[in-house]
């Protein structure tokens, strides 16, 4: 055997007992078990996920070092590096539909810092912003009462001659960000058909806008998540409901 093959196989001994070390230390932590929104009905059923709920373990000092990665933030990865660091079921952030992912933002958010966050809210009456204190333990899941198939996916019916399928699991990309982009990247069957360029076809020829409009509004109002609609106190002392954003502070305050 070479030197230079010697080194590479005693680095790659090297790094599988730092990895496991690590595994058994961020074992010892303690962790909570999520219900994820979606049920895990979204996956396919040979997913580790299609049993609705993950296990993430508590954050530590060092993790914080995550949040204040300005090249993460400036990529957008910020969160994905979060989850994937905190993930105790063998899983990776990319497996997640954004619905699920965001609950693991909000739950790792409450294990770590405590349910209390700040927001401000307009009061309806009195038109003004009023700074209120969410308790991210209300937040409850949106009802999600869809039937999947194995493989994860649904089925809505265009017409009386088409029907497709669909999914949740899928993360858009920024040059998705068009009306047809977005739909290629929800559709992933026509009738039958999963080809891309028959999907395309139908895109371009065969979905009348009316009709793709009462689907995106179908797929969005079915589509699981967290309800972040909450009570807040009026300036009057009466209360209204309203709904919070989550803000670039999420993590600090």
């Amino acid at each position: 055997m070479s030197k230079v093959t010697t080194r590479l196989a005693n680095q790659d001994i090297v790094n599988i007992a730092r990895q496991q070390y690590e595994n058994q230390q961020k074992s010892k932590l303690p962790s909570i078990v999520i219900n994820l929104p979606s049920k895990g009905l979204i996956y396919p059923k040979s997913s580790l996920l299609r049993e609705g709920k993950v296990e993430i373990r508590y954050m530590t000092a060092y993790d914080e070092d995550i949040l204040t990665n300005s090249s993460y933030l400036q990529s957008g990865i910020l969160f994905d590096k979060l989850i994937d660091a905190i993930l105790l079921t063998p899983i990776k952030s990319k497996d997640l539909s954004p619905q699920d992912r965001d609950a693991l933002i909000v739950y790792s958010r409450i294990a770590s810092y405590g349910s209390e966050y700040p927001v401000t809210v307009q009061d309806p009456e009195s038109k003004k912003d009023l700074s209120r204190i969410v308790d991210l333990n209300k937040i409850g899941h949106k009802p999600f009462t869809l039937e999947s198939d194995d493989a994860g996916e649904f089925t809505y019916q265009v017409n009386d001659t088409t029907s497709i399928k669909f999914r949740y699991t899928t993360t858009f990309k920024d040059e998705e960000f068009t009306v047809s982009g977005l739909m290629k990247n929800m559709i992933c069957e026509v009738n039958g058909s999963r080809k891309e360029t028959d999907i395309e076809n139908f895109l371009r020829y065969e979905f009348l806008a009316r009709d793709a409009k009462e689907f995106r509004l179908f797929y969005a109002d079915n589509a699981p998540g967290l309800n972040y609609d909450y009570e807040f106190e009026g300036e009057d002392g009466s209360t209204f409901t309203a709904r919070f954003r989550v803000g670039p502070d999420f993590f600090w305050f």
